[in-house]
């Protein structure tokens, strides 16, 4: 279904001792992801029971565009940094709404 709007779900959960680590690459990945043509929306999420949890909502104009943001730079350079600190694989959730 390209061209509607598609809204990503992302989980992290840092090993002990590395959520510091994980916040920061958060804060340095989200400015430079929100300027992109094709970000609608970007925010980063700490959880308040758990600070080592992370999450990204993100709402994008199109597939197309959230696979442009994954070949950036600044993506690429935070996947790296970011994949060393976390004990699980990554979870991404593409969704639409119901």
């Amino acid at each position: 279904m390209a061209g509607m709007a598609l809204s990503v779900f992302i989980r992290f959960h840092a090993k002990p001792g590395q959520g510091r680590a994980v916040a920061e690459a958060l804060r340095t990945v989200v400015p430079p992801s929100r300027a992109e043509p094709g970000c609608v929306f970007i925010e980063a999420y700490r959880s308040i029971q758990d600070a080592d949890l992370f999450h990204i909502h993100s709402r994008w104009v199109d597939e197309a565009a959230f696979d442009v943001h994954g070949g950036l730079a600044h993506t690429r350079q935070f996947l790296a940094a970011v994949q060393p600190l976390l004990d699980h694989q990554l979870e991404v959730a593409r969704t639409r709404p119901l």
